[in-house]
């Protein structure tokens, strides 16, 4: 997809934890580490956290942040992690952020993410976005056709509604929904966001 809803993306993550008052934040599936590049230039956030599970991407990060072994930084750490489980977790995190990432997760282990996420590190945001089915045509992609052969599944606006209204009513959660990119009176917007936040 375009570089343009990219950086809507990010602004509109960027935003999003800037409104909140977090001060620490945890980039879930951080990839090369754009998302934390964006918010190192934030003094507000006094910490951030990148984890992903492929080890060669975890390398493109730090290299891209100029981390390594004598240049350290108390504000950014990226670590090899997987979130169907909380062991990356060293201290309270008040934000995640799933960046397109959930529809890189096999459906079948979905839950495995939300109970270690939403049940045991139970940040008081959590922002997940992903693309809107219904918007593929608009892109130009025949039915049936996902955005990334890394996809597992691409759900429309009413199947990611469900699944984050089941989420937040598990664990005490309230959850609001965002149109990030050009909005089609018929499809919606590219990317849908959700923002959880923690009520209990």
């Amino acid at each position: 997809m375009s570089t343009a809803l990219h950086h809507l993306r990010l602004d509109a993550v960027v935003s999003a934890l800037l409104a909140s008052g977090v001060h620490t934040v945890a980039d879930l599936g951080c990839g090369d580490g754009e998302l934390m590049l964006r918010l190192r230039e934030q003094p507000e956030f006094e910490r951030v956290l990148g984890i992903d599970i492929d080890p060669r991407v975890i390398q493109n990060a730090k290299q891209r942040l100029g981390l390594d072994l004598f240049s350290t930084n108390s504000r950014l750490q990226v670590r090899l992690g997987s979130f169907e489980n909380a062991d990356w977790v060293e201290s309270a995190v008040e934000a995640a952020v799933l960046l397109e990432t959930i529809e890189h997760i096999e459906p079948g282990r979905l839950s495995r993410v939300e109970q270690a996420l939403f049940g045991q590190v139970q940040p008081k945001l959590v922002l997940v976005t992903t693309p809107n089915k219904e918007y593929n045509v608009l892109h130009g992609m025949a039915a049936g056709q996902k955005r990334h052969p890394g996809h597992r599944f691409e759900w429309t606006r009413a199947q990611f509604q469900s699944w984050a209204n089941g989420v937040a009513a598990r664990h005490a959660y309230g959850v609001t929904f965002t149109d990030i990119g050009p909005l089609d009176p018929h499809c919606g917007s590219s990317t849908q966001m959700a923002s959880f936040s923690l009520t209990a």
